[in-house]
């Protein structure tokens, strides 16, 4: 199957929702990605930040340029200089400390940096995010930040096929989304991504099945 005709498919499963398709590209090369792009998808999603920017540069411009590129990876304090300003949003947003990080060197580079906050609403002790609880403090200290945007939240799924508890857990998000009142919800991947998109996701990370 091609990217395209694995798109064709993906879009005709969400079309009730149309969410924002991400692809996510970080184990697949520039061929893929230009074969995603020509297919008509505009989204990318990278988890490491030096490695994944060195890949983006050698894209040709009019792809580079006309594309919208997330972070999806856990964010270290070290690599925050890389990643913000260069790509669009930053989806790993798990900590005070690395919120802060994000708006100083935002406010150095004089932009407005998007970010969503992770959220591990299933409480995976082997998983980054703030718990549920934790999120009223988190987003009431962000809110103070000047060269932040807070657009979102994001979730990272359990690898199970119970979907009941899929269910509830996307429902959660949901359910936090519109408490704090706002637009994005990224959440929902190769295995679950119908499951998520029926329970709100604005947003949908694909990878394996997209380009395999």
């Amino acid at each position: 199957m091609t990217v395209r005709e694995n798109l064709n498919k993906i879009l005709k499963d969400t079309e009730s929702y149309k969410p924002r398709i991400i692809a996510v590209t970080k184990y697949y090369d520039i061929d893929k990605m230009m074969e995603a792009f020509d297919a008509g998808l505009r989204d990318f999603a990278e988890s490491r930040a030096q490695e994944s920017i060195e890949k983006i540069n050698k894209i040709d411009d009019t792809t580079k340029t006309q594309s919208i590129y997330h972070f999806i990876g856990h964010l270290q304090t070290n690599k925050v200089k890389y990643v913000v300003g260069f790509f669009d949003y930053i989806h790993s947003v798990d900590s005070l400390k690395i919120a802060q990080c994000i708006n100083l060197e935002a406010n150095k580079k004089g932009i407005k940096q998007k970010i969503l906050i992770q959220v591990n609403n299933a409480y995976e002790p082997q998983k980054f995010g703030v718990y549920p609880e934790q999120i009223e403090n988190l987003i009431t200290e962000v809110s103070k930040m000047q060269n932040v945007e807070l657009v979102g939240l994001m979730n990272i799924a359990p690898l199970i096929d119970d979907v009941a508890e899929l269910q509830r857990l996307f429902s959660d998000m949901n359910k936090l989304k519109q408490k704090f009142n706002l637009k994005e919800l990224s959440m929902g991947m190769s295995h679950d991504y119908k499951i998520a998109v029926e329970n709100g996701s604005t947003m949908i990370r694909l990878g394996r099945i997209l380009f395999e």
